[in-house]
């Protein structure tokens, strides 16, 4: 009987949910499915203020203390990775996760599925998970990234409300409901059915492309602008508040300027660069964009 290791961890449920659907075709399949815990809990919903000041330590990759746990077997035919982004990187637990010794020996020669849920901002975490399965010498032959598919301005003022309320609903009644829709979570299972073929024929060639195949992933140009950009920012601001948050009162004095400035670039600096790139650089750049899209949708590292 083939073996699977999925591992995830899941603030609201959400991508728990995405990859119970995604679990749903395998047959004749051992699952051992572990959820990750902080030791010192994440709070759910967030408070502005503990939303904020995780980001520095997610954006320089930290490791934080989990909850221990245990493998059943350390053979395992596949591994299944599910992770959210969290400030353009994984997220603190999946980032020490792949920081712990014996997570890096068990996944070790193994082919690995990842598997996002987010806002829809994933592309820069993804290559830091890439950078880390490779570094554990496994090999990344999947991966399916699940967003919100609203625009990104409509995202952020419903998924903020979801994160600071715990209540995945319509705000004022009428804007789109928050995160991954219950559509796409459901449709997991075809992704599922594709992988479960590769897994019983332990052949992954190609599995990616097969993927890609359903027309389900695609990257906007609106956020692969903003993705090639906006990580940089971050590790100014996180390298910053680090340096000059030596006090509880002084990190807080920095990590709400950095709220603040987060909040003007989303929703009033953003939207007239992204005007001016649709309008005078996409039209002249497509092809170079399209390369980029092809390179994030597919599994290499960059050189």
């Amino acid at each position: 009987m083939k073996k699977i290791l999925v591992v995830s961890y899941s603030q609201s449920g959400q991508l728990d949910e995405v990859i119970n659907h995604f679990l749903t075709p395998f047959n004749a399949v051992s699952i051992e499915r572990i959820y990750l815990k902080p030791a010192k809990p994440f709070p759910f919903p967030w408070t502005s203020d503990a939303f904020f000041d995780a980001m520095p330590e997610c954006v320089v990759e930290e490791a934080i203390d989990l909850h221990a746990f245990r493998f059943e077997s350390e053979d395992h035919d596949l591994v299944v990775m599910g992770y959210q982004p969290w400030f353009l990187s994984p997220s603190l637990p999946i980032t020490s996760l792949f920081q712990n010794t014996a997570f890096q020996q068990v996944i070790k020669g193994k082919p690995v599925v990842t598997i996002i849920a987010g806002r829809n901002m994933w592309l820069n975490a993804q290559e830091s998970i890439k950078a880390y399965i490779n570094k554990a010498g496994a090999k990344l032959v999947a991966n399916i990234p699940l967003m919100d598919r609203t625009s990104n301005l409509l995202s952020a003022v419903t998924i903020l409300h979801w994160m600071l309320t715990g209540k995945k609903e319509r705000k004022w009644g009428f804007l789109p409901l928050p995160g991954v829709s219950q559509e796409d979570i459901a449709g997991a299972s075809r992704f599922g059915s594709i992988v479960n073929d590769a897994l019983h024929n332990a052949d992954y060639a190609g599995l990616q492309d097969k993927i890609l195949g359903l027309g389900l992933i695609a990257i906007p140009t609106d956020i692969l602008f903003i993705e090639e950009r906006a990580k940089k920012i971050f590790r100014i601001w996180a390298g910053l508040i680090k340096k000059r948050g030596t006090t509880p009162a002084k990190r807080k004095r920095f990590v709400t300027f950095f709220k603040y400035y987060l909040l003007i670039a989303l929703f009033m600096v953003a939207p007239v660069l992204l005007l001016v790139y649709n309008l005078l650089i996409v039209p002249f750049t497509s092809d170079s964009i399209k390369k980029k899209k092809e390179y994030f949708c597919g599994l290499e590292t960059k050189a």
